[in-house]
């Protein structure tokens, strides 16, 4: 197979290269085009697996900015489920199949694919996006999904809306009253607690320690809570150039990550260097705070601001995980050395991120009060009692006793 990839970028969509999958493997290859590289304002997309120069460039998987805008585990199932019922004629055997299965229009980033000029961009998707007041309807199709009950008209309702950001939680892409692109995060119905309403009390949260949070909100369905979260990527219509942590550092599948290698790689390729390591930091000691396990480097993103130069996303995807959890959820490492994150071990590394320790303890505190005030952030946002006491184990845990006595 091999494709053109094109980005928007500037208020127009330009052809950047062309992608060839290995017909026997996942293998591919990338080469960008002359006209490209023949532009003053010329950038690569994928700084480190995609360096910008002549010749083809490989890898034995997807490169990671592709990589990226692709469907999460919850996007393949809706793949996979529309297959079988005859939605999609073409069985996805590698990850660019199912890539190409989602929708043109909502998948994340600013990167588009198509076969040649003469082609559509891939998939072409539905028509419009569901509005949000249709959230019932796509909880239902959710809901029919993970009860193995959906009909084909649930799969088309959903299909192709599947995002990168957030797993095997299920999902949808709405539109907003503004017309602003949003992710409507659903319940499951076995969960045991309310993650929905978990998550948005670790974004408010995160929003009163001074970091910068995705725009949200909870919405109430019946007696269940779902997630809405305002894209990012998208300003005023116009898509953005983003970029996971992984990708801007090269990591592979797999591999372990390190805060201080995403601030390693918020030096090379950063746009405002010291305020994003210093909000990086900062984001850290929030995870350790507030319990946000599940930190991995695909979930801190990156978008480009000016060509080449990358900014750190607002913050998304933030769960406080109850002690009874943790041990099944692993987090982020602080230093590439250093196997159990701790406060300690955060301002030992301060440095790493340009600060003085004045600086780290001055961050350190008010993120702690921030956290501290958990209880009465919860209640503003009119959570019940009972979502409140699932959480408790999250934030009033050893850690939150550590940074106690350090500040």
């Amino acid at each position: 197979m091999s494709l053109e990839v094109h980005i928007e970028w500037a208020g127009e969509t330009h052809l950047v290269g062309r992608l060839h999958e290995s017909v026997r493997s996942a293998a591919v290859s990338f080469e960008y085009a002359p006209a490209w590289l023949g532009r003053t304002d010329a950038f690569a997309f994928d700084p480190t697996s995609l360096p910008l120069g002549s010749g083809p460039l490989h890898s034995p998987a997807l490169f990671g900015a592709i990589h990226d805008c692709g469907p999460d585990r919850w996007g393949r199932v809706l793949i996979e489920r529309a297959v079988r019922k005859g939605i999609i004629e073409r069985k996805p055997y590698q990850d660019l199949d199912y890539l190409l299965a989602l929708a043109d229009s909502s998948r994340i980033g600013a990167l588009r694919f198509r076969r040649d000029a003469g082609s559509p961009f891939l998939a072409s998707g539905p028509a419009t996006v569901p509005p949000l007041v249709r959230l019932a309807a796509l909880l239902r199709a959710a809901d029919a999904i993970h009860g193995e009950t959906e009909t084909a008209a649930d799969l088309r309702f959903l299909l192709g809306e599947g995002s990168p950001l957030g797993g095997a939680r299920p999902k949808a892409s709405v539109s907003l009253a503004d017309g602003r692109l949003a992710l409507a995060k659903f319940p499951k119905p076995d969960d045991i607690r309310d993650i929905a309403a978990g998550e948005i009390l670790a974004l408010a949260l995160a929003g009163e320690a001074g970091i910068t949070v995705a725009e949200h909100r909870l919405v109430a369905v019946g007696r269940r809570s779902v997630a809405v979260i305002t894209r990012f990527d998208r300003a005023a219509g116009r898509r953005i150039p983003f970029l996971s942590g992984a990708s801007l550092i090269g990591l592979s599948p797999g591999a372990p990550g390190a805060y201080t290698l995403l601030a390693d790689g918020i030096r090379q390729f950063g746009h405002d260097i010291a305020g994003d390591l210093r909000e990086l930091w900062g984001r850290l000691i929030f995870s350790l705070l507030a319990s946000n396990y599940d930190d991995h480097l695909r979930n801190h993103g990156f978008l480009m601001v000016a060509p080449g130069r990358w900014a750190l996303s607002p913050a998304y995807d933030l769960n406080p995980v109850p002690e009874i959890e943790r041990a099944q959820t692993p987090n982020t490492a602080v230093t590439e050395n250093q196997e159990e994150p701790t406060i300690a071990a955060a301002l030992d590394a301060a440095p790493r991120f340009g600060l003085r320790p004045a600086e780290a303890r001055a961050i350190l505190a008010r993120i702690y009060r921030a956290v501290s005030r958990w209880r009465s952030t919860g209640r503003r946002l009119r959570l019940g009692a009972d979502s409140l006491a699932a959480y408790a184990t999250a934030f009033e845990q050893p850690l939150m006793d550590e940074a106690g006595r350090l500040v």
